[in-house]
């Protein structure tokens, strides 16, 4: 019976990751063949990656757009939100529930929403279309603020409110207390918190359709490719360069949070013995 049992567990997991990679391998299978649809096989060819940043494409001016506001608005979040946790940290408990609760609002609330309430935002402020590079970096770095928090946010719980409370002591100034000892114990946060709001900016369409303008990022010129009658494998060669980027990101991140973790292990180890 537990045998069976174990068996159940292992399909089900193996069902639930093929379902969530299959699409994905099925796209990188289909950048290395040489078609005008993505749907069709032509034959193994690297003409789809050669083919990637040609005029014919125009994929060059999207794809500056969006690596500028990915890396802009990620950076401007990652800083607002890592200096919003930790203000929430040090709240009391009822204004910081509260405090938490409205930030979360946006992660919650649908997407369409958000880009029509930027866009009537920048209508009445009056920010033209023609800033459309602003109105994209404004909305991602809004977007992407609550993110940023949540994932700030537990290692400032995990971290103990003496080290600051100890640096003081010793002598550092509220500024180098939050530099040298509060920032450096949450970082894995905050790296986590900088991709994740990077990757999110790099996804985005909804919201950047109503405030993108006369700016038009990777994700608006592939639904206006797919409205014109599909992708061609190019997209899948651009799709798969993205997958593989953004895979390489989380492994360093995972590699040096469990070198931090086994460094900090160690150090335990060795103050416990000279206890």
């Amino acid at each position: 019976m537990k045998k069976f049992l174990n068996f159940i567990k292992g399909a089900y997991l193996g069902i639930v990751v093929l379902f969530m990679y299959l699409p994905i391998a099925i796209m990188i299978f289909m950048s290395f063949t040489e078609s005008r649809s993505a749907m069709r096989w032509q034959g193994f060819s690297f003409g789809a990656y050669r083919k990637l940043f040609s005029a014919e494409v125009g994929i060059v001016d999207p794809l500056i757009t969006t690596l500028v506001v990915a890396v802009v608005s990620s950076l401007l979040a990652t800083l607002i939100g890592t200096v919003t946790a930790i203000g929430l940290h040090s709240m009391k408990k009822r204004p910081r529930a509260v405090v938490e609760s409205i930030t979360q609002l946006p992660m919650v609330n649908p997407d369409l929403v958000t880009g029509v309430s930027m866009m009537l935002l920048f209508a009445f402020i009056g920010l033209k279309p023609q800033l459309g590079l602003l109105r994209l970096i404004i909305a991602h770095v809004t977007f992407n603020i609550p993110y940023v928090i949540f994932s700030v946010m537990p290692k400032l719980r995990q971290s103990s409110d003496t080290l600051y409370e100890a640096a003081m002591d010793l002598g550092c100034t509220p500024i180098q207390a939050l530099t040298k000892v509060v920032i450096p114990d949450i970082m894995p946060g905050i790296v986590s918190g900088l991709i994740l709001a990077f990757t999110l900016s790099l996804d985005d369409f909804t919201i950047s359709y109503f405030v993108g303008g006369t700016k038009t990022n990777l994700s608006m010129l592939l639904f206006s490719k797919t409205a014109k009658g599909g992708v061609g494998t190019e997209f899948c060669a651009l799709s798969a360069l993205m997958f593989l980027i953004v895979g390489i990101l989380l492994l360093i991140v995972n590699i040096r949070s469990i070198r931090q973790e086994k460094e900090a292990a160690e150090q335990k180890k060795k103050v416990m013995r000279k206890a």
